[in-house]
């Protein structure tokens, strides 16, 4: 089979004349050597949650974040409801403060409405004081 060009093919008589080159032959690159001149990559860094949130909030409507800020208000007040119960019952969880640290942190965020808002700094400001309480203990 002879071929013409970068892909063209025809059908000829192959001869019993194969020329080998004995100056074409295939060898690997010595590993050691191409180890030594990659140089190590430094692991990519993750995008910060707090950046990826924000813009999401450029493009949702009102609602939706009214909607979410009142399940973060939520979320809080079952963590103070948790503290509660725990400290009734005489069991207080080590994990407490740190969830009371992250629900106050998740209110930080304005709703865009000013009663809600209000309703939320209320909240943030009794998690905030029970995190006082649960530190100096």
């Amino acid at each position: 089979m002879r071929i013409f060009g970068p892909n063209g093919t025809t059908l000829a008589t192959s001869s019993g004349s194969t020329r080998k080159s004995s100056s074409s032959s295939f060898t690997l690159p010595d590993l050691a050597t191409l180890q030594e001149t990659r140089a190590p990559l430094a692991p990519k860094q993750t995008a910060n949650i707090d950046a990826l949130l924000a813009m999401q909030g450029i493009e949702e409507d009102p609602t939706e974040r009214r909607k979410r800020s009142a399940q973060k208000g939520k979320r809080a007040l079952d963590v103070l409801d948790e503290l509660k119960l725990g400290l009734l019952a005489g069991n207080l969880s080590p994990t407490m403060a740190i969830r009371l640290r992250d629900a106050a942190a998740s209110l930080k965020e304005s709703s865009g409405d000013p009663g809600l808002d209000a309703v939320l700094s209320e909240i943030e400001l009794r998690v905030e004081v029970e995190l006082a309480k649960a530190q100096h203990a």
